[in-house]
């Protein structure tokens, strides 16, 4: 008798305890796992510590660093600029400029972000890019390089591009040197010389795409395809043509943070 009132009161426990789960208790489900997420406001060295920095004066052009001179918020911003021109690049020599942080995610005890991402960053500019250079390519400036791969190479990298007429645009959406356009503004130009809001959805999945809107106005859209399903690795800051002799960039406030959908 004894044993059979332990039963039932097991029993009635337990019933009790699904019930309050039903009641109370949010379902276990993708979206209620914590999204991981990366914050800069570029005050601080250590934001990038174990990651890798180009080294300064790289190919004694091009200098990064933090600066008090220009700032959107809190006392620093990333600041890079130019000196002058590199030669330009070759089939197996890369002579871009390059002066910018790295975050690798990869490297983080909580490892590589998972797709779709948001990606928002501040950017004030001040560079001329021209046409049909000397050195055989139009300028370009690009505000931020994103891949897949956890490896040295950056292999299949896609990236957010100013062009010579002013516009941002996506390179490199569905394969290297190939882009397949939704939508690209042909009105809407980059405003130099003041703090802009670049920000960016990125969903690498097999049906994927990425978006950028421009001070909350959409600019660039394209399919991708060929990237791994995962947020590795990133760079912002300073990475433009070789031909270039000049500009400056600030990068303010960056923000990456997984996301469930759009």
């Amino acid at each position: 008798m004894h044993y059979l009132f332990e039963i039932k009161t097991l029993t009635l426990l337990v019933g009790m305890f699904l019930l309050s789960c039903n009641k109370e208790s949010t379902p276990f489900n993708e979206e209620n796992i914590e999204k991981k997420k990366f914050i800069s406001s570029f005050e601080s060295v250590d934001d990038f510590s174990g990651f890798y920095l180009t080294p300064q004066a790289y190919k004694n052009t091009t200098y990064h660093e933090l600066s008090n001179s220009i700032v959107r918020s809190g006392e620093y911003a990333h600041k890079a600029w130019i000196t002058g021109a590199n030669l330009p690049s070759t089939n197996v020599i890369n002579n871009n400029h390059r002066g910018y942080p790295t975050v690798q995610f990869q490297k983080t005890p909580s490892g590589v972000f998972k797709s779709p991402c948001y990606v928002t960053l501040w950017v004030w500019l001040d560079i001329d890019l021209q046409e049909h250079t000397s050195g055989g390519e139009d300028d370009w400036f690009s505000f931020a390089t994103f891949t897949g791969d956890i490896s040295d190479n950056w292999e299949r990298s896609v990236l957010v591009n100013l062009d010579p007429n002013g516009f941002v645009h996506l390179m490199h959406t569905t394969g290297q040197n190939e882009n397949d356009y939704i939508f690209q503004t042909t009105s809407i130009t980059f405003p130099q010389k003041e703090w802009v809001e670049l920000k960016m959805y990125l969903d690498f999945s097999e049906n994927g795409y990425i978006k950028v809107w421009q001070n909350e106005k959409l600019v660039s859209h394209a399919n991708v395809k060929n990237v791994k399903n995962q947020l590795s690795q990133a760079h912002f800051g300073l990475y433009c043509s070789p031909q270039l002799e000049s500009g400056t960039v600030y990068n303010d406030d960056l923000t990456i943070i997984e996301v469930d959908r759009e």
